[in-house]
């Protein structure tokens, strides 16, 4: 069951902020950016908020794909705003430039849902109706190099002998604080395990599941058998090192260990199938339905204090593991 953006643009066409079926005076009107609807995880967590506001009739949605560019993504906001959206949701495509978003909503009095890529903490003080939605980085990155560490217990994969884990990074964006923190993270959880590590590469893959294959093959034809470890800052960039070793024909045996972040239906399906030792889940329903029970307090104006209004809701990560699947597949 693999979700595209096409879930998205339905969604759009559904509902957009002045729909007509019902009196507008009756509407709550959410707008919503994502920064590229083509991310796989950003694709589940649309579809997850389309399914928690769907019972409720006197709410209409604008999705908007900013499509990479935060320019793109401002004109939206704007758009947005004079559109008559109640209040609305940016999945930021630059987290260190949120400042014309968060100058436009204020000056017109719209509240502001930030969610998935967190912008700088700074930003969302300035303004009391700015609010952030997602989960903690640093943790995603020390669950999976734990999960890492559980899977070289058994030192049989320590294909060389040498007692030293080779490893591979694929890292999201430059610059990107998620890719960062994870990236430095799983590595120095490793380190704190006890182990001893050899860095082969760390490669920027953009989370792109056809970036992250591309590189990895050109790897696979000059170091197959020193790699033991591949960790991808996603699910979709573990998923193309996947893609990648079934190309080349290697032998499942030869293998290194893979280890993504998200729990996407299809990184669920490779620990399910023995192809990713773990994931890391990230909770794209329990956000999008956070997402969508603050969103429709905001724009119904109903009486809870701004003051009492957590400004940061974070939903833990867990560890998936071939022992655990069946809990997140069911």
């Amino acid at each position: 069951m693999k979700k595209t953006a096409a879930a998205m643009a339905l969604a759009v066409v559904l509902a957009g902020c002045r729909a007509k079926d019902v009196p507008e005076e009756k509407r709550l009107k959410i707008g919503v950016s994502v920064y590229d609807s083509y991310d796989t995880f950003i694709s589940e967590l649309m579809s997850d908020f389309n399914a928690a506001v769907a019972g409720s009739e006197n709410i209409s949605l604008e999705i908007n794909n900013a499509a990479k560019s935060q320019q793109t993504q401002n004109k939206q906001t704007e758009a947005m705003i004079t559109g008559g959206c109640d209040v609305i949701c940016i999945n930021l495509v630059d987290r260190t430039s949120p400042r014309k978003i968060i100058d436009l909503a204020q000056k017109n009095n719209v509240p502001v849902i930030f969610f998935n890529r967190e912008l700088v903490e700074e930003d969302l003080m300035q303004w009391e109706e700015l609010y952030y939605i997602g989960a903690d980085a640093e943790q995603s990155g020390v669950m999976q190099g734990e999960l890492a560490a559980e899977a070289f217990q058994d030192m049989s994969l320590d294909k060389n002998g040498d007692g030293i884990i080779q490893y591979v990074i694929l890292e999201g964006e430059v610059n990107h604080q998620d890719a960062i923190v994870r990236t430095e993270k799983c590595v120095d959880t490793l380190i704190e395990k006890g182990y001893q590590v050899d860095k082969i590469a760390s490669i920027t893959a953009n989370w792109s599941r056809s970036q992250a294959q591309s590189r990895i093959s050109v790897l696979i034809e000059s170091n197959q058998s020193e790699i033991e470890l591949i960790m991808g800052n996603n699910d979709d960039m573990a998923l193309g090192a996947i893609d990648a070793y079934k190309a080349s024909g290697t032998d499942r045996a030869d293998w290194p260990v893979i280890v993504g972040i998200d729990g996407t239906a299809d990184g669920l399906k490779a620990v399910a199938d023995g192809e990713m030792y773990g994931t890391v889940f990230n909770d794209q329903k329990g956000q999008a339905q956070a997402m969508a029970a603050l969103a429709v307090e905001l724009a119904s104006q109903k009486n809870t204090s701004k003051s009492e209004r957590e400004k940061y809701i974070r939903l833990p990560y867990r560890k998936v593991t071939k022992d655990n699947i069946r809990d997140y597949l069911d």
